[in-house]
């Protein structure tokens, strides 16, 4: 399961509107999210991936589990194949067990948890399939592997007097901060930057918080573009290293607000902007979340015997 993005631009208003749960957005918003795609070439490839990841970890359990065999389905949140049109394919298909995994690493009650809720909400609904959802993966040692090879890799190519002057910065999806009272999120977000930074052997790194709503209400902070800012206010950093941890592919939020608005405030600081490559259909990360998936597989021991 993942957001979901437009097929094309006749697709904005009414996925616009989804998100706004039934309200749709002034000729201003639509206007600046139809901007943010066209500076991107014109559409989030988000949904080519996502459904890229899924044929890929299926192969991966059929090749890891020959005696078992996976199928893949994909639904989206705000768009077509909606969670609940997939849930319906398997019933049709005669799916009779099934596991939801959602396409971001970490648990929030305000945002993951409604996918796995609509996703079992539909299968009780049609009394078919009988779901295991896995709730966050963060701690999934390839995830974690991921990252730090792609960190190193970055590193290597530096001198010893380059990488003292370059800062690693680990960056996650903000969310309402008054939505987050005893939510796990923020704390599995830094974790997963402290094991990331560990694995990497990481000195100098920060965590901040990236594509907030434009709303009146208070988000999660510290904002990156900020964070970048005072980094290079201090005179130490000259290589800023973008990891968007929370997110697991090419979309807009990591092509137009890392890609293009934390580059331009990089390069007005006149410090260099670095990205790894983010995970997609990655042999290792796939291979993490079959881990995940596999470790899931226990969960329904029960109504296999």
């Amino acid at each position: 399961m993942a957001y979901g993005t437009p097929r094309n631009i006749a697709d904005l208003t009414a996925y616009y509107t989804h998100i706004r749960r039934g309200n749709p957005p002034t000729e201003d918003l639509l206007q600046e999210l139809s901007k943010r795609y066209r500076a991107i070439g014109g559409l989030s490839p988000l949904g080519r991936i996502t459904q890229e990841q899924a044929d890929k970890l299926a192969q991966n359990m059929n090749t890891r589990l020959p005696g078992t065999s996976f199928k893949s389905y994909v639904g989206f949140k705000h768009i077509h194949p909606f969670i609940e049109d997939a849930v319906e394919s398997m019933h049709a298909d005669g799916i009779e067990k099934a596991i939801s995994i959602i396409m971001a690493p970490h648990y929030s009650a305000l945002s993951t948890q409604s996918y796995s809720d609509r996703a079992t909400k539909a299968a009780e609904n049609l009394g078919m399939p009988t779901l295991v959802t896995i709730s966050s993966w963060y701690r999934q040692p390839k995830f974690i592997a991921y990252w730090a090879q792609r960190i190193r890799a970055m590193l290597s190519l530096m001198s010893a007097a380059e990488r003292q002057q370059t800062i690693v910065l680990f960056s996650a999806h903000s969310l309402p901060r008054q939505t987050l009272v005893a939510d796990p999120y923020p704390q599995q977000v830094l974790e997963s930057a402290r094991l990331i930074a560990a694995a990497a052997g990481l000195d100098n790194y920060e965590l901040a918080w990236q594509s907030a709503g434009r709303t009146s209400q208070s988000w999660l902070g510290p904002d990156i573009l900020s964070v970048t800012r005072e980094l290079s206010k201090s005179g130490n950093y000259k290589k800023f290293i973008y990891c968007p941890i929370g997110f697991v592919s090419d979309h807009l939020e990591i092509l137009y607000d890392n890609d293009i608005e934390c580059r331009a405030v990089t390069d007005e600081l006149g410090a260099q902007y670095l990205r790894p490559a983010m995970p997609n259909t990655d042999d290792l990360f796939i291979a993490g979340l079959g881990d995940a998936l596999i470790q899931a597989l226990v969960m329904m021991e029960p109504a296999q015997t």
